[in-house]
């Protein structure tokens, strides 16, 4: 999910990715054993509870990055940093799916949130050749790799509800050719069987990752995106990690919806409430100044728009850059600049 040059400041997500599933991986047991809401210990702070579900249907786990610094910042009295970080934790954010036991994971999520009567957000960043080798390079080994990969995240899911975001860049990443062509044909393979094989379960929809609207050319991207199957799924995903505004991305997913045969699609607005950052070096990486976007609904601005989607997880650095962890991990100082900026 990152390329220089480009002027998209998307490398945030991907180049966290490894490292936050593996975050992810490590509270697939809590969030198991605790989707009822309560806190380990419900002295330090008000647990946190699911969204009214008609407005936002997707699980918050409440043993997230966000929910234990709550609890943190408030066992240390600091009540003004536990206020503001809760604005991150009682939200659901996407649980981005490691490839090392992704039946384990899927099951997990699905079925804390099958608990709690709500949808779990699930993101599969595993295609092979995966962010060109950059920071957030590796992914599965080949293509049979991929396909059992995607064979053990179905038989997890089953027959619970689950929506899941598909490969974010990976198609992109072939208009740009930052993925080498002689990869080309095997991605759209591997793309469209997993929507084939997700879509094959009772009750799970997907959406094929197109990009952000830093893309300035979107009629490039509707010939790949059909090709990757994405008549097949229930749509796409843009601003996947990136900090597009809203309204500018609404636009960009409606160019590209009149050319797939109207397809909805989801915005990532976990990260865009002040837009995109366009000073200095690396504007993608950990930009200061940045805030929380629209919280996470089904009540969206425009009908072609499913819902507005937690995708990247706010809070989790994007690089050691400005003064950042690794990607990844879990940085509460960037954490409270987001809340804070978000009024």
């Amino acid at each position: 999910m990152y390329r220089k040059g480009t002027g998209r400041g998307h490398g945030l997500a991907a180049r966290g990715m490894r490292t936050g599933a593996a975050l992810a991986g490590a509270a697939l047991v809590l969030a198991g054993c605790s989707s009822g809401g309560d806190s380990e210990d419900d002295t330090s702070s008000p647990p946190v509870k699911q969204q009214p579900k008609d407005q936002d249907p997707y699980w918050v786990n409440p043993d997230g990055n966000a929910a234990k610094q709550v609890d943190s910042y408030a066992q240390d009295g600091k009540k003004d940093e536990a206020a503001q970080i809760r604005k991150i934790a009682e939200q659901p954010v996407a649980e981005w799916i490691v490839p090392e036991n992704a039946e384990d994971q899927a099951r997990g999520f699905t079925e804390a949130a099958e608990k709690a009567d709500r949808d779990a957000l699930l993101v599969l960043y595993n295609i092979p050749h995966r962010d060109c080798g950059q920071y957030s390079g590796g992914g599965a080994a080949d293509g049979n790799a991929y396909r059992a990969f995607i064979d053990q995240v179905a038989k997890g899911i089953g027959d619970r509800h689950a929506t899941v975001i598909l490969e974010p860049d990976a198609v992109l990443h072939m208009v740009d050719n930052c993925t080498p062509e002689q990869f080309h044909e095997e991605r759209y393979d591997l793309l469209k069987g997993a929507i084939g094989k997700l879509k094959s379960l009772k009750d799970t929809k997907v959406y094929l990752d197109a990009g952000n609207a830093g893309w300035k050319n979107p009629d490039s991207l509707w010939e790949p995106l059909k090709r990757s199957g994405v008549e097949q799924a229930d749509g796409f995903s843009v601003n996947v990690s990136n900090f597009q505004t809203t309204e500018v991305s609404t636009e960009f997913g409606k160019q590209l919806s009149a050319k797939v045969g109207n397809k909805p699609f989801v915005i990532d607005t976990a990260r865009n409430g002040n837009g995109p950052y366009d000073k200095g070096k690396d504007p993608w990486c950990n930009p200061p100044g940045r805030a929380l976007g629209e919280t996470p609904t089904t009540k969206t601005s425009d009908p072609l728009v499913d819902a507005y989607l937690w995708v990247k997880r706010p809070g989790e650095s994007d690089g050691t850059c400005r003064g950042g962890p690794k990607a990844g991990e879990w940085w509460p100082e960037y954490a409270l600049g987001l809340a804070k900026a978000s009024g």
